[in-house]
């Protein structure tokens, strides 16, 4: 069984006002060491934390780890009077040029606005590999269904007290940086190490750190890492995307050894379908996963279980993640409840419903269409 673990990036806002406060270094130095369970970090802006999960054999275990984290995370802020709240941008932000360490500064100095305005929170999914060539494989297999992932975490659809009319603006102000966003096929391990070889060799990255493609190997783990899914506001939706990423991962390295070709998507396509997820979450019209031609997001969605069911299947994840996926198009992610939240303005009332959320236990509920469980049952 593959290990999966997550990074959830995650900010830190006043319990009063609901802008984002720069605490992560204090809130680390409050919360302390710990010898198990999730970890704290910082990221790139001193207004989030990350929480890392350890690597986990099932979705149960990875979802208490979540919960746990986001517990550990809240804890510390509420020390320092502030909260936490999972959400990809900030309903409302007072620009601050905080960067987490000396890095982050000459990414600052390097890429100016870009660095400044970066406070976006991602959700990052590593499932363990057997080899670096396996990895390769699978990134090669996996890229038309990121999309799908995408709208399924859609959670930022305000920013700087304006509505974007995007379900997940972060993928607009994230595909930014010069490495964002979709790939082309690498073939082999050395063919991903060229890759990266020759983004550096350009002089515009600082190192490979910056590569920052929707799904790559890890620098430091034997894991591919998924970047594509915005923070999730529910911790239940987290865990799902995991499982339906674990299962995803399965499958591509399955069809590696079998030596199936990946699937001919070409970039173009890749870059229009996650701006399509960006634009509408579960609320429209995605692009089809192989094909490229607009259809319902549940008929995207569901040819993506279908396409991963028997990993499910094998994993125990299958019931989990069809109950999951209900729930997801019946109450909507996090961009549903942020715009339920906001009324004629945006005020700490968003912000608040925010953290109520990332705290709290699965809701059902809302007015979207779920996918047809006849239809799964059926053909999934």
């Amino acid at each position: 069984m593959r290990t999966i673990g997550v990074e959830e990036e995650l900010l830190i806002v006043s319990a009063g006002s609901g802008l984002p406060l720069p605490l992560a270094g204090a809130a680390l130095d409050a919360a302390g060491t710990r010898d198990s369970g999730p970890v704290l970090n910082t990221e790139f802006k001193q207004e989030q934390l990350e929480v890392n999960t350890r690597p986990c054999g099932t979705v149960d275990e990875l979802l208490a780890q979540i919960r746990a984290g986001r517990a550990l995370a809240d804890a510390a802020a509420g020390l320092l009077g502030a909260r936490i709240a999972a959400t990809a941008t900030p309903p409302l932000y007072s620009a601050t040029p905080t960067m987490g360490n000396p890095r982050y500064e000459v990414m600052a100095e390097r890429f100016g606005a870009v660095a400044r305005e970066q406070i976006t929170c991602g959700f990052h999914v590593h499932v363990s590999i057997e080899s670096r060539e396996e990895g390769v494989g699978v990134l090669d297999r996996i890229r038309p269904w990121l999309p799908v992932l995408l709208a399924l975490s859609a959670n930022s659809p305000f920013w700087k007290a304006e509505n974007t009319g995007f379900a997940s603006y972060r993928t607009q102000m994230w595909s930014r940086w010069p490495t964002a966003g979709p790939t082309e096929v690498f073939g082999s391990a050395a063919g991903y190490d060229r890759a990266i070889a020759g983004l550096i060799g350009t002089g515009v990255l600082l190192d490979a750190g910056m590569v920052y493609f929707d799904a790559r190997l890890s620098k430091d783990n034997p894991t591919v890492e998924i970047r594509i899914a915005d923070i999730c506001l529910y911790a239940e939706d987290a865990a799902v995307i995991a499982a339906l990423i674990r299962a995803l991962v399965e499958t591509a390295a399955r069809e590696w050894r079998l030596g199936t070709a990946p699937p001919a998507v070409d970039t173009g396509t890749l870059r229009l379908a996650n701006w399509q997820a960006s634009r509408f979450g579960v609320n429209g019209p995605l692009l089809g996963p192989l094909d490229g031609r607009p259809r319902p997001t549940a008929t995207a969605v569901n040819e993506l279980t279908g396409h991963v069911r028997h990993a499910l299947e094998q994993s125990g994840d299958l019931m989990f993640a069809r109950a999951g996926l209900a729930d997801i198009f019946s109450r909507g992610t996090g961009e549903r409840l942020q715009r339920q939240a906001f009324k004629r303005r945006i005020t700490a009332d968003v912000v608040a419903a925010i953290v109520s959320a990332t705290h709290g236990g699965r809701r059902t509920g809302g007015n979207a269409t779920a996918p047809d469980e006849n239809r799964y049952q059926s053909r999934h």
